[in-house]
């Protein structure tokens, strides 16, 4: 059973910084592709950026130059490092698991970016 655990959440001002992290637990295959999205009040849930176990990475234009996400293979860790957040980054942040056929989802992470 593949579990997801993040954290690293909080609130922070404009500006500010702050790390995500999520560890997988689990039978986790290679060839697998692990992700953050987030999903504000009232919106439907986007993609933030993701991470192959190869190396590849992809990013929202939204994020582009600002978060960048990282990975431990032998870990099964993967991170999001958000720096200068705005306020329309304010969101709960879902870590996600892609292998073969399937998909596991984190319970989520908010974050707040507010004076």
């Amino acid at each position: 059973q593949v579990q997801l655990v993040e954290s690293g959440g909080g609130l922070v001002q404009p500006g500010g910084s702050l790390r995500l992290s999520c560890a997988a637990s689990g039978n986790i295959f290679s060839g697998n592709t692990m992700g953050w999205y987030r999903q504000a009040p009232g919106k439907q849930r986007e993609l933030v950026a993701t991470a192959t176990s190869g190396g590849s990475t992809n990013y929202a234009d939204s994020v582009k130059g600002r978060f960048t996400i990282s990975r431990d293979n032998a870990k099964k860790m993967v991170w999001l490092q958000m720096n200068n957040l705005k306020p329309e980054d304010t969101a709960v942040y879902y870590c996600r698991v892609d292998w073969g056929i399937s998909t596991k989802w984190g319970q989520g992470t908010q974050v707040t970016v507010s004076t």
